[in-house]
């Protein structure tokens, strides 16, 4: 499973992973790399902190209930990191799809450092991540080993879910099967 490993693919945390940085996390691989290694954001975790606050020229974008940053991982904590969707075939300035799967194929990386204006008529969708989420060669692939992590599809609902706390259990629950019985999985299995 763990050479499957690749943008737009989903990283979701199994009950066994106990780090509260990751636990019951679903994270989406932005970059992936056989010597480098891989980073993705953790999609579940919204902060209370607007995105007006951090990066006011990207509030408006930001707009309506995804107008709060999310903690992408516990790396970098203080920068950021945006995702937009961009739906067409067009790729506009300051935007740089990720190069996966093609389920989330119109979903890439924001250049925080341009104009927001120069993606405000093509993203459907935006979302600012304080943080992400790191691992060095060859790390992933051991945690994976230790069943720590299941490597699943992603889609592009996921990535700007407008119900972010039940992420986990949607993605597990759409796998089928086993996996899909993992979502049932108590919070605290000692109260059973």
């Amino acid at each position: 499973m763990d050479d499957d490993i690749r943008p737009g693919r989903l990283l979701v945390a199994t009950p066994m992973l106990e780090d509260p940085n990751f636990r019951r996390s679903v994270v989406l691989v932005v970059d992936h790399g056989p010597e480098d290694g891989t980073v993705g954001v953790v999609l579940n975790r919204p902060t209370e902190v607007r995105v007006g606050r951090i990066l006011p020229p990207w509030a408006e974008l930001a707009g309506g209930g995804e107008d709060v940053v999310f903690q992408g991982g516990p790396v970098a904590l203080d920068s950021a990191l945006a995702l937009a969707h961009v739906p067409g075939t067009g790729e506009p300035l300051g935007w740089r799809p990720l190069e996966g799967i093609p389920a989330v194929a119109r979903v890439g990386l924001v250049d925080l450092d341009s104009p927001p204006a120069l993606l405000a008529d093509s993203a459907a969708q935006f979302r600012v991540f304080a943080g992400y989420a790191g691992w060095g060669r060859d790390q992933l692939k051991s945690e994976i080993a230790e069943d720590a992590w299941l490597v699943v599809s992603g889609q592009t609902a996921d990535v700007f879910s407008a119900e972010p706390a039940e992420l986990w259990r949607r993605v597990l629950h759409r796998q089928g099967g086993e996996l899909a019985f993992l979502a049932t999985f108590p919070d605290d299995p000692t109260l059973n």
